[in-house]
């Protein structure tokens, strides 16, 4: 009996949290990482895949998603971009509070990849675009307390907006309320910031140790550079432990703030999209087009995948061995091609760099087994797209077609999966002799 189920041979593995850097062989039997070294025995595995000049790393976290589709405003499916793009942990940021928790529960059970999720302090959730501090009573303590501790196995933190279009007047109260339930249950604080009032001035100076300001290299935040500068609070914030977490999204990114913030050594601990219906088609579209973004301004690739794996899952406190190629983990595992290439990216405000090296997923492996390919979800009615976005994605759906709608080998590349008897043959070969 083999005693490897897969073995993905010969690749460059970077696997910070498990402490395996270089060419590996990585081995997985019942779900889980068997054997992380060079030179395992091929003739050992059931299935031998050759990763030779492909990149091998944990499955892919992603610390800021909307995953609630038919739920929210914002939600999408997880599986049609997870299988392409090497995400295995999807953290859902916000978009259920109390009074919808159990939504989101139900919906990931049929999801693919695994899913945790922060509480929104308001029990609304994110069922529409703004607001859901609005009506401060939404903002329950007692209630959301309920919700995590009877939920600790979905629930690993508090997420809560502080932009004048979520908090309105009432400033910093929807903060602090989160804070409460977050001290009471023992997890992490995650802010999203974004238009103020609150300035960060105000807000960063909450927050504790492991909290997380997610939009932190924003260009539309108040405070977050003072004339072309760091402001001062988000150095003593990063100094103080919050983490910064880039949150790309559709409006919280832009280079020219990540570069100020790098260059006063305020690299971002975490990585992530914040991938949602109105940033899936751009500027966002995955995790490893933003992991390039970072790869484009500077970062070194063996941090960017720190970044996207082992220390989002420490931020979080997820199951042990989540981010890793650690042996006895989960086998969730992400092959890319590192493609040598000049490609152009751009943030949410289509300020522009290029990166000289690109991650594209190869294959995607949630417990050892590869994700399908999923079709894409339509496109929710109330998203609006650019012209550009609409016609790429008719050519895309034109382009499936003909690929699928055409025959897939020609004759002689089928076999007689039934073949003919011989004396069915036989009387007509010797007519036809005759």
């Amino acid at each position: 009996m083999a005693p490897y189920d897969l073995l993905l041979a010969g690749g460059n593995v970077i696997d910070v949290g498990g402490g395996h850097v270089g060419e590996h062989d990585v081995a997985i039997r019942g779900g889980r990482i068997a054997a992380v070294a060079p030179g395992l025995d091929r003739r050992d595995a059931r299935q031998v895949v050759d990763a030779a000049g492909m990149l091998v790393t944990p499955g892919l976290v992603d610390l800021h998603t909307h995953i609630q589709p038919a739920a929210s405003y914002w939600g999408i499916e997880p599986d049609p971009v997870a299988w392409r793009s090497g995400v295995t942990t999807w953290v859902d940021a916000g978009s259920a509070g109390a009074h919808n928790l159990e939504a989101l529960r139900l919906v990931s059970r049929r999801f693919e990849v695994r899913v945790a999720a922060l509480l929104n302090i308001s029990g609304l959730g994110l069922t529409g675009r703004l607001g859901e501090c609005a009506d401060i009573e939404t903002c329950d303590v007692d209630l959301a307390v309920e919700a995590v501790a009877a939920n600790r196995d979905l629930v690993v933190g508090v997420k809560v907006r502080m932009d004048r279009f979520t908090v309105g007047a009432h400033g910093l109260e929807p903060l602090r309320r989160a804070l409460r339930v977050a001290e009471a249950c023992q997890v992490p604080v995650m802010a999203h910031i974004g238009y103020g009032p609150p300035d960060l001035a105000d807000l960063l100076p909450l927050l504790r140790p492991g909290d997380i300001v997610t939009h932190c290299a924003s260009g539309v935040a108040s405070g977050v550079l003072d004339g072309g500068r760091v402001d001062p609070a988000l150095v003593k914030a990063y100094e103080a432990g919050v983490r910064f977490d880039i949150g790309h999204g559709a409006g919280g990114f832009a280079f020219d703030v990540l570069e100020a913030q790098m260059a006063a050594g305020l690299t971002p601990h975490t990585v992530s999209t914040d991938l949602h219906a109105r940033s899936v088609h751009g500027p966002v579209f995955d995790l490893p087009t933003t992991m390039t973004k970072l790869l484009a301004v500077g970062m070194p690739l063996g941090d960017v995948v720190a970044a996207a794996t082992t220390r989002p899952a420490q931020a979080l406190g997820l199951p042990d061995g989540t981010g890793t190629l650690a042996v006895g983990a989960a086998a969730d595992v992400a092959v890319f091609r590192l493609e040598r290439c000049r490609f152009e990216v751009a943030d949410a405000h289509r300020q522009r760099r290029i990166a000289t090296q690109r991650l594209v997923n190869e294959a995607t492996y949630v417990a050892g087994r590869r994700l399908p390919p999923r079709w894409p979800e339509p496109v929710r009615p109330w998203i609006s797209l650019t012209d550009a976005q609409r016609e790429a994605l008719a050519r895309r759906e034109r382009a499936v077609r003909d690929l699928l709608t055409a025959p897939l080998v020609e004759p002689d590349g089928l076999a007689e999966q039934y073949p003919r008897p011989r004396q069915e043959l036989e009387p007509r070969q010797e007519e036809a002799a005759g």
